[in-house]
């Protein structure tokens, strides 16, 4: 019996002393990385982070924080001379601190209306502190180069840089090279600088210092330069100090396939016969953009069967331009306009079978190939700011040089 009764008292002892130790275990403690923005702590608040909503504003958004109407007019009245409570946009991003006890008060209001800047609203204090901020912004400088893997957007996003770059090197090149003409295998380099807010985040291109393409077996650099510095005023050169800026633009629409050529002998898509085609045709969607190719005055605007919707414009006593199948024309008769300037969008009216835009060119009165044409060009840098110019392109090329042979 009393061997039973010492039994049943270890057992008892070794159950309770796992009861004992299962009731005092301690759960592990997760452990969250400290995180700090605005000049403040986060781990030190309850935050919330958000956007504006349509139909939010200022007051809506500091009522939910149990600021009453009264305080928020105050407070509104205070920081006018900072902010512009009405300035507030959807979609904008906002971070609220609140104390980690049972008030939940709040400490901080910030509004970001862009990756650069933000606006403080500190409520720690019975007077609101309000103030903004701009981030640092860092330059960094790449150089990339190689071979054309795709279009010049796709090759760009695929080194990790903005679609806006390849928009600003079309404008650049847009006298001297037609980007859709170019191949997978033509060689590139380019050399650029970006900014980084924070030294971390990424916010676009911030220059372009120098770049080549391979154009029809040509290699074609730019330089960017300004001939009176005084004037801020940069235009851009070739190795030579030759202009790219030419007195016609390659195409009048900058994203667009050409679909036909200049011919005199092509079968009408619509008349269903052969005839003369005097122009060229770039496909586009409709309401794209159509360019004049260089500056001069509208001789006629109008309408016919087979034209649609065109526009003509004289550049001088030698060349004449006209544009046609518009939707939608954008110039008056007599107008002056400006080399790139809009004067109408793509359609399909007249005798077209899609959206597009018929280019014609007259050179002396007669019809002529646009894309066969030697057309003239600017002006050529001389004297002392050609010497000044090849001096500072030199490292510049080598480096281009030196990326795409890599």
């Amino acid at each position: 019996m009393k061997r039973v009764l010492v039994f049943i008292l270890i057992v008892s002892s070794v159950l309770s002393c796992k009861k004992s130790e299962k009731e005092i275990a301690v759960k592990p403690v997760k452990v969250v990385a400290e995180k700090s923005d605005f000049g403040f702590n986060f781990s030190d608040f309850n935050v919330v982070e958000d956007t504006i909503k349509k139909g939010d504003t200022f007051g809506t958004i500091l009522n939910k924080q149990n600021i009453g109407d009264r305080r928020i007019f105050e407070i509104v009245q205070s920081v006018k001379d900072t902010f512009n409570v009405r300035s507030i946009r959807p979609n904008k991003a906002y971070t609220i601190l609140r104390t980690k006890d049972k008030t939940n008060k709040i400490q901080a209001f910030i509004y970001q209306p862009d990756a650069l800047s933000y606006y403080v609203f500190d409520f720690r204090d019975s007077a609101v502190v309000a103030y903004k901020k701009t981030r640092p912004v860092t330059i960094k400088r790449r150089t990339i180069g190689g071979v054309l893997k795709g279009s010049l957007s796709e090759t760009l996003g695929n080194s990790g840089v903005e679609a806006a770059l390849a928009s600003r090197i079309t404008k650049i090149y847009s006298w001297s090279i037609d980007f859709f003409k170019l191949k997978k295998g033509d060689r590139f380099a380019i050399t650029f600088t970006e900014r980084f807010i924070n030294d971390s985040v990424y916010d676009g291109v911030e220059d372009l210092e120098a770049s080549f393409f391979e154009y029809k077996g040509k290699i074609i650099y730019a330089f960017p330069f300004a001939q009176d510095p005084s004037s801020g005023k940069i235009e851009y050169y070739d190795e030579e100090g030759k202009t790219l800026k030419n007195f016609f633009l390659k195409t009048p629409i900058k994203f667009s396939r050409l679909t036909s050529r200049f011919s005199m002998n092509r079968f009408h898509p619509v008349q269903k016969r052969w005839k003369a085609h005097k122009g060229t045709d770039y496909a586009a969607p409709r309401g794209t953009p159509i360019s004049t190719t260089a500056s001069g005055i509208v001789e006629r605007t109008g309408y016919t069967a087979g034209n649609g919707n065109y526009v003509k414009v004289k550049h001088n006593g030698t060349y004449s331009t006209q544009y046609l199948h518009m939707s939608k024309i954008l110039v008056r008769k007599g107008q002056r306009v400006t080399q790139g300037q809009t004067i109408g969008l793509v359609g399909s009216t007249g005798l077209a079978t899609g959206p597009h835009v018929c280019y014609r060119f007259w050179k002396n009165g007669v019809q002529v190939d646009a894309l066969r044409l030697n057309l003239p060009s600017g002006e050529p840098m001389v004297g002392k700011n050609k010497q000044l110019f090849l001096k500072k392109i030199e490292p510049l090329k080598f480096e281009l040089d030196s990326v795409a042979n890599l």
